[in-house]
């Protein structure tokens, strides 16, 4: 069976950083997605145009995804024929996420409304219309999906993620000492063993570092993360 693999990096990153499933998925075609989009509505046109133009040739598509990587994809790849879909620290309540870059700056929602974009000091720009869009295009998607959530992640609580991983029938899977950015040695290994027990592979890397707990949704311990955690960027 030929199998597809689209990785979709999160801002800043790049589709190089695809190469890394590569050994994960020895057996698959594995593509980084360039993508130009900086708004919902931008990938639900680009997006899916990708996955048209690169899925035909294969018989099943796993979707991997990190950040608003993950948004963008669940805006626009939700009607797609994705086998599979794993994402890494996925934003996945944009209008809350909104609300509190919002509080962070001290801007009312009539103040936006009024000005339609603010730059704020945290090096994120305020806009009504994304703002707007957000709330009035709520995410639907109902492909299989497991989620990787780092319990140090400053833009998603913990009860966010848990909530919304119930709401759509995804495995929510939580490394404790995890960030946002999944990028140190223990958080790199702990990601690929979730790759690889997600797809049931065999090849399972020796994973046994102090202070790391390795959980998923059956006995996560649900909670909201302080303020000082979500507030960084």
């Amino acid at each position: 069976m030929r199998r597809l693999v689209i990785y979709i990096h999160g801002k800043g990153g790049s589709p190089e950083e695809g190469d890394h499933y590569k050994k994960l998925f020895p057996d698959s075609e594995v593509i980084g997605f360039d993508y130009h989009s900086a708004t919902p509505w931008e990938a639900k046109i680009e997006f899916p145009h990708f996955y048209d133009l690169h899925s035909k040739r294969y018989d099943s598509v796993v979707l991997i995804a990190n950040s608003i990587g993950a948004y963008f994809s669940m805006c626009a790849l939700g009607e797609k024929n994705i086998s599979e879909a794993m994402f890494i620290s996925p934003i996945v309540d944009m209008e809350k996420l909104i609300k509190d870059m919002m509080a962070w700056a001290d801007i009312g929602e009539e103040e936006l409304q009024e000005r339609g974009t603010i730059p704020t000091g945290f090096g994120e720009t305020l806009s009504w219309e994304y703002y707007s869009y957000v709330k009035n295009n709520p995410i639907e998607w109902h492909i299989p999906t497991s989620i990787l959530y780092g319990g140090k992640d400053n833009l998603t609580s913990l009860l966010t993620i848990s909530e919304f991983s119930k709401e759509i029938g995804a495995k929510l899977t939580v490394m404790e000492e995890g960030e946002h950015w999944f990028h140190t040695v223990e958080q790199m290994e702990f990601l690929d063993n979730w790759i690889l027990d997600s797809i049931g592979s065999k090849k399972r890397k020796q994973y046994s570092i102090d202070g790391l707990r390795y959980k998923d949704s059956r006995n996560a311990m649900y909670g909201i993360s302080s303020p000082d955690q979500e507030k960084g960027i």
